[in-house]
């Protein structure tokens, strides 16, 4: 009854308020009508208000209204809903111990990695500290749950060789721009496929890009990555405003997909292992480093909002280590 009250006064105001305003209406009418009883003809109408799905539907409404993007929406609502199937309860019964075990239960049918279970950790901390705050329960039993201990793990990056490989192997010179372009400047792959003609200037060698949360950085590319563009550019024929497009026609906007493919088969050729468009990112972040690039001002190249997960990517060349253990240590 309360729901369907609630449902009615959004579909009234939906003409008037924006979506940020009708979802913080939502959750001031759950939190106000919770404290009351309906009664209908004279009876108490006892009902399991506030149900786990409406919460959650809130739940990713305030996650959008704090500029989280659709992918990240899309993952928390998947992970949360996959707890409500797997272990069906009231959302304030939910235990520390029913949690523990779900991931234990989780880790141990997927064969999940350390990592992929920290995260789901990190999503039903998210979520049950927002219903705390809300006041819709009264402890998160996330709480107690600590953090997976997931090792360190160093990752593999481009050597100088393997860059010029990829580059001299290139057959068409879309690819060639598109492989200068990650490894001069760093950026995501979601990050180039948006890029329009228009983005880049070329007189300052630089262009915006919309990182994570539509967030603008401003990012640099070397004379090399120049020239290249301006030659893919110049040989193109269509007038897509993308900056990079399909080889064939309609000559649509490339996609995440079609810029993985198109890596991942110049470096099995090459027998270049694992060759992927992050590869390039985090081959930056530790080039960077390892010549002396200040970690604060890689973090803003990178786009990080937080210094950890700069140096997360930036791994220290071993051999560098070497020799400044032989000069300061020996």
């Amino acid at each position: 009854m309360k729901e369907k009250l609630i449902n009615e006064i959004e579909n009234a105001m939906s003409g008037v308020l924006t979506f940020e305003q009708t979802a913080q209406l939502s959750t001031s009418l759950l939190q106000i009508l919770s404290k009351y009883d309906v009664v209908v003809d004279g009876e108490t109408v006892h009902e399991d208000f506030a149900s786990n799905a409406r919460l959650l539907e809130i739940f990713l409404s305030a996650k959008q209204v704090e500029g989280c993007s659709i992918k990240t929406i899309r993952y928390y609502e998947s992970t949360i809903r996959h707890l409500f199937n797997g272990m069906p309860k009231n959302v304030a019964d939910y235990t520390t111990e029913d949690i523990r075990a779900y991931l234990a239960v989780f880790q141990s049918k997927r064969k999940s990695s350390k990592v992929t279970i920290d995260n789901i950790r990190r999503i039903f901390s998210s979520f049950f500290a927002w219903l705390e705050e809300e006041d819709y329960i009264l402890k998160s039993p996330v709480r107690r749950i600590h953090k997976v201990k997931t090792g360190t793990q160093v990752k593999e990056v481009l050597s100088d060789e393997a860059l010029e490989m990829l580059r001299d192997n290139c057959k068409h010179i879309r690819d060639l721009a598109i492989l200068d372009l990650l490894s001069s400047t760093g950026m995501r792959v979601g990050e180039l496929v948006k890029l329009n003609r228009n983005d880049v200037n070329f007189q300052e060698r630089e262009c915006i890009v919309f990182g994570k949360g539509s967030k603008e950085r401003m990012v640099y590319f070397n004379a090399r990555t120049k020239i290249h563009l301006q030659q893919y550019l110049k040989s193109r024929k269509d007038k897509n405003p993308a900056l990079f497009v399909s080889l064939a026609k309609p000559h649509d906007r490339l996609q995440i997909s079609g810029v993985e493919m198109r890596l991942r088969n110049i470096g099995r050729k090459l027998k270049i292992n694992r060759v992927h468009p992050h590869k390039f990112r985090r081959t930056l972040a530790t080039m960077a480093i390892d010549k002396g690039m200040p970690v604060e001002q890689v973090q803003r190249l990178l786009g990080h909002v937080k210094i950890d997960t700069t140096m997360h990517y930036a791994m220290v060349n071993q051999t560098n280590v070497k020799l400044s253990h032989r000069k300061f240590i020996n």
